[in-house]
Protein backbone atom coordinates (compact mmCIF):
# COMPACT_ATOMS: atom_id res chain seq x y z
CA UNK A 1 0.00 0.00 0.00
CA UNK A 2 1.35 3.42 -0.97
CA UNK A 3 1.23 6.57 1.36
CA UNK A 4 -1.32 8.69 0.82
CA UNK A 5 -1.12 12.12 0.25
CA UNK A 6 -2.03 13.66 3.84
CA UNK A 7 0.82 11.11 4.82
CA UNK A 8 3.12 12.94 3.02
CA UNK A 9 2.42 16.13 4.10
CA UNK A 10 3.13 14.84 7.46
CA UNK A 11 6.36 13.09 6.16
CA UNK A 12 7.57 16.68 5.04
CA UNK A 13 6.60 18.69 8.07
CA UNK A 14 8.42 16.15 10.16
CA UNK A 15 11.30 16.26 8.35
CA UNK A 16 11.16 20.33 8.50
CA UNK A 17 10.82 20.08 11.67
CA UNK A 18 14.26 18.17 12.26
CA UNK A 19 16.08 20.61 9.87
CA UNK A 20 14.15 23.44 12.10
CA UNK A 21 15.76 21.28 15.08
CA UNK A 22 19.39 21.52 14.16
CA UNK A 23 19.31 25.27 13.16
CA UNK A 24 17.96 26.30 17.38
CA UNK A 25 21.18 23.79 18.19
CA UNK A 26 22.94 26.18 16.26
CA UNK A 27 21.77 29.62 17.61
CA UNK A 28 22.25 28.06 21.08
CA UNK A 29 25.88 27.58 20.78
CA UNK A 30 25.99 30.98 19.26
CA UNK A 31 24.27 32.63 22.18
CA UNK A 32 26.21 30.46 24.34
CA UNK A 33 29.49 31.91 22.95
CA UNK A 34 28.63 34.95 24.18
CA UNK A 35 27.14 34.26 27.44
CA UNK A 36 29.32 31.61 29.37
CA UNK A 37 31.43 32.12 32.45
CA UNK A 38 33.32 30.25 34.15
CA UNK A 39 30.68 30.20 37.26
CA UNK A 40 28.49 28.64 35.55
CA UNK A 41 26.11 25.48 37.22
CA UNK A 42 24.58 22.48 35.66
CA UNK A 43 21.10 24.60 35.52
CA UNK A 44 22.90 27.52 33.79
CA UNK A 45 23.90 24.82 31.14
CA UNK A 46 20.70 23.59 30.55
CA UNK A 47 19.05 26.91 30.65
CA UNK A 48 21.69 27.88 28.38
CA UNK A 49 20.25 25.40 25.83
CA UNK A 50 16.77 25.62 27.17
CA UNK A 51 15.32 26.26 23.02
CA UNK A 52 17.09 22.49 22.07
CA UNK A 53 16.23 20.53 24.32
CA UNK A 54 12.65 22.26 24.31
CA UNK A 55 12.74 21.34 20.51
CA UNK A 56 13.67 17.89 21.52
CA UNK A 57 11.50 17.23 23.82
CA UNK A 58 8.26 18.42 22.07
CA UNK A 59 9.89 16.01 18.37
CA UNK A 60 9.98 13.15 20.68
CA UNK A 61 6.38 13.51 21.82
CA UNK A 62 5.02 14.29 18.46
CA UNK A 63 6.48 11.03 16.81
CA UNK A 64 4.99 8.93 20.27
CA UNK A 65 1.54 10.74 19.10
CA UNK A 66 1.75 10.25 15.26
CA UNK A 67 2.93 6.24 16.89
CA UNK A 68 -0.19 5.79 18.59
CA UNK A 69 -3.07 7.51 16.43
CA UNK A 70 -1.77 6.56 13.37
CA UNK A 71 0.79 4.04 12.97
CA UNK A 72 0.47 1.41 15.80
CA UNK A 73 -2.52 -1.14 15.39
CA UNK A 74 -3.88 -1.92 19.13
CA UNK A 75 -1.85 -5.13 18.86
CA UNK A 76 0.85 -3.40 19.08
CA UNK A 77 0.10 -1.77 22.55
CA UNK A 78 1.56 -4.56 24.79
CA UNK A 79 2.10 -3.95 28.59
CA UNK A 80 5.81 -3.25 27.74
CA UNK A 81 5.43 -1.19 25.36
CA UNK A 82 2.84 1.29 26.88
CA UNK A 83 4.71 1.48 29.54
CA UNK A 84 8.01 2.55 28.19
CA UNK A 85 5.99 4.99 26.26
CA UNK A 86 4.57 6.33 29.02
CA UNK A 87 7.90 6.64 31.18
CA UNK A 88 9.58 8.25 27.93
CA UNK A 89 6.85 10.71 28.08
CA UNK A 90 6.86 11.63 31.16
CA UNK A 91 10.78 12.31 30.14
CA UNK A 92 9.78 14.67 27.73
CA UNK A 93 7.47 16.31 30.32
CA UNK A 94 10.08 16.62 32.77
CA UNK A 95 12.41 18.35 29.62
CA UNK A 96 9.35 20.90 28.72
CA UNK A 97 8.83 21.94 32.14
CA UNK A 98 12.78 22.32 32.81
CA UNK A 99 12.35 24.72 29.53
CA UNK A 100 9.37 26.64 31.02
CA UNK A 101 11.59 26.98 34.28
CA UNK A 102 14.87 28.10 32.34
CA UNK A 103 12.23 30.95 30.45
CA UNK A 104 10.90 32.25 33.34
CA UNK A 105 14.41 32.27 35.64
CA UNK A 106 15.53 34.01 32.35
CA UNK A 107 12.64 36.92 32.75
CA UNK A 108 13.63 36.50 36.11
CA UNK A 109 17.19 37.98 35.47
CA UNK A 110 15.82 40.62 32.95
CA UNK A 111 14.15 42.32 35.73
CA UNK A 112 16.68 41.94 38.24
CA UNK A 113 19.55 43.52 35.62
CA UNK A 114 21.60 46.31 36.83
CA UNK A 115 20.83 49.61 35.39
CA UNK A 116 23.52 52.43 34.41
CA UNK A 117 22.37 55.88 33.65
CA UNK A 118 23.88 59.06 32.13
CA UNK A 119 26.88 56.42 30.90
CA UNK A 120 27.98 55.42 26.81
CA UNK A 121 28.44 52.31 25.83
CA UNK A 122 31.87 52.85 25.26
CA UNK A 123 32.63 53.26 29.09
CA UNK A 124 31.53 49.20 29.31
CA UNK A 125 34.62 48.23 26.66
CA UNK A 126 36.86 45.80 28.30
CA UNK A 127 34.90 44.41 30.76
CA UNK A 128 34.27 41.35 28.64
CA UNK A 129 30.55 42.01 27.65
CA UNK A 130 28.54 41.18 24.51
CA UNK A 131 26.23 43.77 22.98
CA UNK A 132 22.72 42.47 22.53
CA UNK A 133 20.00 43.16 19.90
CA UNK A 134 16.90 41.57 19.20
CA UNK A 135 19.05 38.19 19.88
CA UNK A 136 22.06 39.30 18.31
CA UNK A 137 25.02 39.20 20.00
CA UNK A 138 28.22 40.79 19.08
CA UNK A 139 31.26 41.43 20.98
CA UNK A 140 31.55 44.75 22.81
CA UNK A 141 34.91 46.75 21.82
CA UNK A 142 36.19 50.04 20.76
CA UNK A 143 35.41 49.89 17.02
CA UNK A 144 31.27 48.77 17.26
CA UNK A 145 30.49 50.44 20.77
CA UNK A 146 29.46 54.16 18.74
CA UNK A 147 27.97 52.24 16.31
CA UNK A 148 25.85 49.71 18.28
CA UNK A 149 24.21 52.64 20.81
CA UNK A 150 24.00 56.50 20.97
CA UNK A 151 21.93 56.17 24.56
CA UNK A 152 22.99 57.23 27.81
CA UNK A 153 21.23 54.17 29.76
CA UNK A 154 22.08 50.52 29.66
CA UNK A 155 21.18 47.37 31.63
CA UNK A 156 24.04 44.41 32.28
CA UNK A 157 22.15 41.11 32.37
CA UNK A 158 22.43 37.27 31.68
CA UNK A 159 24.57 37.21 34.94
CA UNK A 160 26.57 39.82 33.90
CA UNK A 161 27.71 39.35 30.48
CA UNK A 162 25.26 41.04 27.88
CA UNK A 163 24.77 44.84 27.59
CA UNK A 164 21.91 46.30 26.14
CA UNK A 165 20.23 50.08 26.05
CA UNK A 166 16.76 50.84 26.90
CA UNK A 167 15.08 50.34 23.31
CA UNK A 168 17.13 46.64 23.58
CA UNK A 169 16.04 45.78 27.08
CA UNK A 170 12.15 46.08 25.98
CA UNK A 171 12.66 44.05 22.99
CA UNK A 172 14.38 41.54 25.54
CA UNK A 173 11.14 41.25 27.70
CA UNK A 174 9.25 41.07 24.64
CA UNK A 175 10.66 37.98 23.75
CA UNK A 176 11.14 35.88 27.38
CA UNK A 177 7.62 36.91 27.48
CA UNK A 178 6.88 35.04 24.04
CA UNK A 179 8.85 32.73 24.76
CA UNK A 180 6.78 31.98 28.32
CA UNK A 181 3.32 32.24 26.71
CA UNK A 182 4.17 29.89 23.57
CA UNK A 183 5.24 27.15 25.85
CA UNK A 184 1.70 27.38 27.86
CA UNK A 185 -0.36 27.53 24.95
CA UNK A 186 1.97 24.27 23.44
CA UNK A 187 1.18 22.48 26.97
CA UNK A 188 -2.39 23.60 26.99
CA UNK A 189 -2.95 22.10 23.52
CA UNK A 190 -0.80 19.05 24.89
CA UNK A 191 -3.65 18.89 27.65
CA UNK A 192 -6.59 18.75 25.37
CA UNK A 193 -4.28 16.07 22.83
CA UNK A 194 -4.05 13.99 26.33
CA UNK A 195 -7.69 14.24 27.57
CA UNK A 196 -9.00 12.74 23.60
CA UNK A 197 -6.62 9.93 23.86
CA UNK A 198 -7.95 9.29 27.19
CA UNK A 199 -11.69 9.41 26.03
CA UNK A 200 -11.13 8.12 23.22
CA UNK A 201 -8.83 5.28 24.19
CA UNK A 202 -12.30 4.37 26.65
CA UNK A 203 -14.38 3.61 23.13
CA UNK A 204 -15.92 7.42 23.74
CA UNK A 205 -16.76 9.35 20.47
CA UNK A 206 -19.37 11.80 21.94
CA UNK A 207 -19.65 14.26 24.55
CA UNK A 208 -19.27 17.76 26.07
CA UNK A 209 -15.53 17.03 27.49
CA UNK A 210 -14.78 15.71 24.11
CA UNK A 211 -16.27 18.02 22.42
CA UNK A 212 -14.60 20.67 24.30
CA UNK A 213 -10.91 19.27 23.94
CA UNK A 214 -11.46 19.15 20.14
CA UNK A 215 -12.78 22.61 19.74
CA UNK A 216 -10.75 24.56 22.32
CA UNK A 217 -7.29 23.94 20.44
CA UNK A 218 -8.62 26.44 17.67
CA UNK A 219 -8.44 29.33 20.12
CA UNK A 220 -5.43 27.85 21.46
CA UNK A 221 -3.75 27.78 17.91
CA UNK A 222 -4.88 31.66 17.48
CA UNK A 223 -2.46 32.33 19.92
CA UNK A 224 0.48 30.76 18.60
CA UNK A 225 -0.70 31.85 14.83
CA UNK A 226 -0.15 35.74 16.93
CA UNK A 227 3.06 34.35 18.34
CA UNK A 228 4.47 33.89 15.14
CA UNK A 229 2.98 37.12 13.79
CA UNK A 230 5.37 38.59 16.74
CA UNK A 231 7.87 36.63 15.85
CA UNK A 232 8.20 37.68 11.98
CA UNK A 233 7.51 41.09 13.23
CA UNK A 234 10.44 41.04 14.90
CA UNK A 235 12.38 39.69 11.88
CA UNK A 236 12.58 36.01 13.39
CA UNK A 237 11.57 34.42 9.90
CA UNK A 238 13.17 30.72 11.14
CA UNK A 239 11.12 31.05 14.81
CA UNK A 240 7.76 31.70 12.65
CA UNK A 241 8.26 29.27 10.27
CA UNK A 242 9.20 27.10 13.17
CA UNK A 243 6.11 27.94 14.86
CA UNK A 244 4.04 27.09 11.75
CA UNK A 245 5.24 23.96 11.03
CA UNK A 246 4.69 22.80 14.67
CA UNK A 247 1.27 24.20 14.28
CA UNK A 248 0.85 22.46 11.08
CA UNK A 249 2.15 18.95 13.22
CA UNK A 250 0.09 19.04 15.66
CA UNK A 251 -2.83 19.83 13.93
CA UNK A 252 -1.92 16.50 11.77
CA UNK A 253 -2.19 14.43 15.06
CA UNK A 254 -5.62 16.29 15.62
CA UNK A 255 -6.87 14.80 12.15
CA UNK A 256 -5.30 10.91 13.20
CA UNK A 257 -7.57 11.69 16.80
CA UNK A 258 -10.65 12.49 14.57
CA UNK A 259 -10.15 9.69 12.15
CA UNK A 260 -9.95 6.91 15.04
CA UNK A 261 -12.90 8.69 16.66
CA UNK A 262 -14.89 8.39 13.15
CA UNK A 263 -13.68 4.65 13.66
CA UNK A 264 -14.90 3.80 17.07
CA UNK A 265 -18.47 5.57 15.67
CA UNK A 266 -18.51 3.37 12.73
CA UNK A 267 -17.82 0.09 15.24
CA UNK A 268 -20.98 1.04 17.35
CA UNK A 269 -23.08 0.91 14.59
CA UNK A 270 -25.03 -2.27 14.53
CA UNK A 271 -24.27 -4.34 11.77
Amino acid sequence: MGIGYPQWIKLVVYSLLLVNFGNYVLLDINQVSHTYHEGWRWFDWTSAFATTLDELGWFVLLFLLELETYVLSDAAFTPFWVRFMKVVRVLCYLVIGHAVVAYAEYLHDLLNSIEHVGVSLCSFVDQGLSAARNLAYQELDATNCKSFSTDTTFYIFSQGQVITDTAGMGVEFELAWADIAEVLLWLLILALIEVRLQLQDRGVSQGRLLSFAENAKYFLYSGLWLIAGYWAFRGHWLFAWDEALWILGFMAIGMNLSQWRDEIEAEKQPA
